[in-house]
């Protein structure tokens, strides 16, 4: 009978524990946030990733009445912010501004990973996309998509991209890969020295977004051959997309979302959610990240989670194909 009552006790209290643990995650998403939030970008200031990154923190911070500061973590190829937040306390303190470097590309450039690109995270929400265009000297010959293919193939063409492994270098890779164009990567270190030599003819072809190319384009010194899009680019309308060239596998925009370390109550992955979705429909970040070339890029965790599977699924072929590692 002691037994007995000390079993009914115990299992009494463990439903009372279940039951106050059921009743507190959803009270601590309602508090939610009580204090400042991190939001990590694993890339340097200054760039679109930290640009994006600070126009939904403001929001975010405005809409939640706490501070919501940009931590950046550059290094290790993204790998060391990333691993910070896959290692964070899963209670929405400590956020990822995350992208196709970390969880589209990256993950095959390296033979491991510190973390699982998948398990040890939780999506909340798309951000934007940045679509890249082909853009080639403008002094060659080049008036199509299948000049270059045609020329690349009985003489040698470099392409120039912001450094081993980024987008711009696997878009190279994917449109080599669909037109069997043999190409030449030629890497830098960052955007600005490729552009100069792009524009200076010591390298032909550039995958880039808009922005870093678009002055020179407009001054005459390049030419844009397609754009790497679903739609045309904004920015530059007249130019056709790849589909329309009859190459619809040439599809790359670089993108950024948000994520939480795994394990993040899932309250606050809706309450984070839902004010990213208002923040991507107000007016004044719309127009921010348009006049980026970016388009906002709502949706809902779920969605965001199988953006993801499709971009890895994608680049894995790609990365392997191209040989690229990075360790």
């Amino acid at each position: 009978m002691a037994l007995f009552l000390a079993r009914r006790t115990a299992a009494t209290a463990l439903a009372a524990l279940a039951a106050f643990a059921t009743l507190a995650t959803p009270a601590r998403a309602q508090d939610y946030p009580s204090r400042a939030v991190r939001i990590i970008v694993p890339f340097a200031p200054g760039g679109s990733a930290d640009v994006y990154g600070r126009f939904i923190a403001q929001r975010l911070q405005e809409a939640l009445g706490q501070n919501f500061v940009i931590d950046n973590r550059p290094g290790g190829g993204s790998l060391i912010g990333t691993d910070a937040v896959a290692k964070a306390a899963p209670d929405g303190y400590t956020l990822l501004q995350n992208s196709i470097t970390t969880h589209g590309v990256g993950p095959h450039l390296y033979s491991r990973l510190p973390y699982d690109p998948v398990k040890d995270f939780a999506p909340v929400s798309g951000l934007a996309l940045l679509p890249l265009i082909m853009a080639v000297n403008a002094d060659l010959p080049f008036k199509n998509v299948d000049d270059v293919v045609i020329f690349s193939k009985k003489n040698n063409v470099n392409f120039a991209s912001s450094g081993n492994g980024c987008a711009p270098h696997m878009a190279a890779e994917l449109f080599k890969s669909v037109t069997c164009a043999p190409l030449t990567p030629v890497p830098y270190k960052g955007s600005g020295p490729a552009v100069a030599d792009l524009v200076g003819g010591r390298v032909q072809i550039m995958f880039d977004a808009a922005p870093s190319l678009i002055a020179h384009i407009r001054s005459g010194r390049l030419r844009v051959l397609g754009a790497a899009s679903a739609e045309r680019n904004r920015l530059l309308p007249e130019v056709p997309t790849f589909g329309e060239l009859g190459y619809p596998k040439v599809a790359v925009s670089l993108w950024y979302g948000l994520l939480a370390p795994a394990a993040t109550p899932k309250p606050v992955i809706e309450k984070l959610n839902r004010e990213v979705l208002k923040a991507l429909a107000s007016a004044d970040v719309r127009e921010k990240l348009q006049a980026q070339g970016a388009e906002p890029m709502p949706g809902t965790p779920e969605a965001f989670g199988s953006f993801m599977q499709d971009e890895m699924a994608k680049w894995a072929p790609v990365v392997k194909q191209a040989g690229v590692k990075l360790d």
